[in-house]
């Protein structure tokens, strides 16, 4: 009973093929080859656009290369408060940013809204040259709480950000979940609401390690593949990179894998639910958040199970955690089987 991470789970067997594929021959290196041009093309039609694609092995090169790239040493990055990049990226961001200062907002299910942007940005304007200037707001779709943001509130908040001059960037990393349960175009949910730079995320999906920085307007990605290289995150081997995307975007099997995590996550959520323990927060990715007893907590572990106790100041309004209480985070991927499911959802039951 394995919910710890999408990360645990291994590759899908249409990209682990794809890299026994890749392996050969021989090939040019650093992104001169065939595989790599055809990703960067396909990549471009998925989201019906000319866009700059830099692949890079981890989810924290992705974000921290971009918001380094879109924002100066002196620029504010605004974020929730409980967002990838300010609690587990280990400061990348500020230190691929020469500095640069990330700034967390409060949010329920660890979104934001209109207002907390607008506020916040409010506070760091007007006193030149003596504090950092807006620079981006970043967001995660799906976020940490595994809700999700809609186009129509992408835009407003995008159109918030520009106003402000700032870029929007989109932390992907479970990009292909989202995408599934809006049943909207990737189009839709990016660019054409406003967003400027996504990190799209295939390791967390099914891939071995791989991740692409995709900019919607080629003219911003200018000297952004010196900086990933500078950075260390140029592969000399990239088909091997560009070969797992190459598997993923095929025929579908990013949005297939996609929707059986999802699917899962519904089985588990549903199953929790009429075993007396409602998901804190919507289920709209693939992951659940519940809270248990502390001394459920510790049979749950002690019969094999595996999942990440968390903290949140993003709960819905009336609902808290006990001091015998802990929430945790269960996450569901490609590989999650449903008698795991069902096995978690018995012993979990409420007596």
């Amino acid at each position: 009973m394995n919910f710890a991470s999408d990360n645990t789970a291994g590759m899908a067997p249409e990209i682990l093929d794809a890299l026994v594929r890749a392996n050969d021959g021989f090939a040019l290196g650093y992104g001169n080859d065939d595989v790599t041009r055809s990703v960067e093309r396909r990549i471009g039609e998925i989201f019906e656009r000319e866009v700059a694609v830099f692949l890079v092995p981890t989810g924290t090169a992705a974000n921290a290369l971009a918001l380094a790239h879109v924002s100066p040493p002196w620029g504010a990055v605004f974020a929730h408060s409980e967002a990838h990049i300010l609690t587990d990226e280990c400061g990348a961001p500020e230190f691929f940013g020469s500095g640069l200062k990330l700034v967390g907002m409060a949010g329920v299910g660890c979104k934001v809204t209109p207002d907390t942007l607008a506020e916040t940005v409010s506070h760091r304007e007007g006193h030149a040259p003596h504090q950092v200037v807006p620079a981006a707001f970043s967001f995660a779709q799906a976020s940490e709480a595994g809700t999700i943001y809609r186009a129509g509130e992408i835009a407003e908040l995008a159109s918030l950000s520009h106003a402000h001059g700032m870029k929007v960037h989109m932390d992907g990393a479970r990009f292909a979940n989202a995408l599934v349960r809006l049943n909207a175009s990737p189009a839709e949910i990016t660019w054409k609401a406003g967003v400027d730079v996504l990190s799209f995320g295939a390791t967390k999906a099914g891939a071995l390690a791989a991740e692409a920085v995709v900019f919607f307007d080629r003219g911003m990605a200018a000297h952004m593949a010196e900086r990933r290289k500078r950075a260390g995150h140029l592969l000399s081997k990239h088909r091997f990179l560009a070969a797992q995307f190459q598997a993923f975007l095929a025929e579908g099997c990013w949005l297939r894998l996609a929707r059986y995590a999802n699917a899962m996550a519904d089985r588990l959520a549903t199953g929790l639910a009429q075993a007396g323990r409602t998901p804190v927060w919507p289920v709209e990715a693939n992951l659940v958040f519940i809270i248990i007893p502390k001394a459920l907590d510790a049979r749950l572990k002690a019969e094999g199970a595996r999942y990440y106790v968390r903290a949140s100041d993003s709960l819905p309004d009336g609902v808290t955690i006990g001091s015998d209480e802990v929430l945790i985070r269960l996450v569901t991927s490609f590989a999650t089987r449903e008698s795991e499911i069902d096995h978690f959802v018995t012993l979990a039951r409420k007596a």
